[in-house]
């Protein structure tokens, strides 16, 4: 049982820091039914995941499976200052509104995957805030400027001489305290934090913790073009809170190289269940488009219901398998003839007219199942069926 749960803990990893804790951890549960604490941190910076985000959620339900107690720590004070990772310029500082409101949404969605009662939702201002101004210089005082410049991000803006705030110093050094505060046996993040996930080990040891956890990094997932992270500014996402539809079609979509991924990454599958799925599709056993259905239910079903993904299945098959047009499209109207891109982007199914300008010259753009190929037609009174790509419908009435 041991090995086994160091397999899955393992499982799609980056890197792990003191494997060799993680090990202890474990024997301590099994031997004697010790609970551990798995820290993840988020900063409430939008109200909405996607399954990039979900990666490290999954890894937390792997530890609570094999018994750990997860310390879901809301960056609410950190988010006030804005979390510098990655970023080629200072971050816009959130208000404690926008803050409040995007906690209630991640929450939410992040108990889709996690086990309520085995998880303790923990606020960083609880215990930031009232450090005051000598705990905050005590803690400033535990980290050099050189070392913080061995950031790649701070040292790469330090060299093109772009404005870094000292708030942004600050924030590692805040991380890595709420690892001080809450006794943390080991804490989890992306690839991008290790600076400030092992900060949390630092300081562990300067304040005399009496423990240093141990860190395991989870790689960035890749968004639909199987290249770029998954991003909504990319455009290459599947949102947490995407319609069964969408959620299901979109997962469709992804290549079968990328499928792999998705289950190593998301599926709560075992090694040897997808290694058992994997040999049948190399010994012909089994059809590619057959287990990325099996996934993109499963994902599907997660965060929403069964029922409602295999009515999405349905629905797909109907539109994809069959070439007909789905039972449940939103309708639009407008007075008078109307551009096609305009109304395309009217109908909520291009985001720009340029953008459905490119899609109907690479003939994306079907009206009444038909493709077309004039960028400038006008349509005039009449019921038209948009259609964009495989998964984008409208029905518009021109009056």
């Amino acid at each position: 049982m041991l090995e086994e749960a160091l397999r899955e803990i393992n499982r799609g990893s980056a890197e792990i820091i003191d494997n060799e804790r993680i090990k202890k951890l474990l024997k301590a549960y099994y031997d004697e039914g010790k609970i551990y604490t798995v820290k993840c941190g988020f900063d409430p910076t939008a109200p909405d995941l996607h399954l990039g985000h979900t990666v490290l959620l999954q890894k937390l339900a792997t530890f609570q499976k094999y018994g750990a107690r997860v310390q879901f720590l809301i960056g609410d004070f950190t988010a006030t200052i804005g979390d510098p990772t990655g970023k080629s310029a200072t971050r816009k500082v959130l208000s404690k509104e926008e803050i409040a409101k995007n906690i209630v949404s991640y929450t939410t969605q992040a108990f889709k995957i996690l086990d309520e009662s085995k998880t303790d939702i923990v606020y960083n201002n609880d215990w930031l805030e009232p450090l005051g101004a000598n705990g905050m210089l005590e803690l400033a005082s535990t980290l050099t400027v050189a070392r913080m410049l061995e950031r790649d991000d701070f040292s790469k803006r330090f060299e093109s001489q772009t404005p870094i705030a000292v708030s942004e110093f600050i924030y590692p050094l805040l991380q890595g305290y709420d690892s001080v505060y809450l006794k943390s046996d080991v804490e989890i993040g992306g690839t991008d934090q290790k600076f400030n996930l092992l900060m949390g080990r630092q300081l562990q040891k300067t304040y005399d913790v009496k423990k240093q956890q141990a860190v395991l990094m989870m790689p960035i997932l890749e968004g639909l073009d199987g290249v770029q992270k998954m991003s909504k500014s990319l455009n290459n996402y599947i949102g947490v809170a995407d319609e069964p539809n969408d959620m299901f079609g979109k997962v469709l979509s992804i290549s079968d190289e990328l499928m792999w991924r998705f289950y190593l990454l998301l599926s709560t599958k075992s090694l040897d269940e997808i290694a058992s799925v994997k040999n049948g599709v190399l010994d012909g056993t089994l059809h590619p488009k057959k287990v990325k259905e099996e996934l993109a239910l499963e994902i599907t079903a997660r965060y929403h219901s069964k029922e409602l993904a295999l009515v999405a299945k349905a629905e797909f098959d109907k539109v994809h398998s069959k070439s007909q047009i789905p039972t449940d499209i939103k309708e639009f109207s407008c007075d008078g003839e109307v551009w096609i891109a305009k109304a395309l982007v009217d109908c909520n199914i291009e985001p720009s007219t340029s953008q459905a300008r490119r899609d109907i010259k690479q003939g994306a753009v079907k009206i009444n199942q038909e493709k077309i190929d004039d960028i400038q037609l006008q349509l005039t009174t009449g019921v038209y069926i948009l259609q964009v790509g495989k998964r984008k419908f409208a029905k518009l009435k021109v009056n």
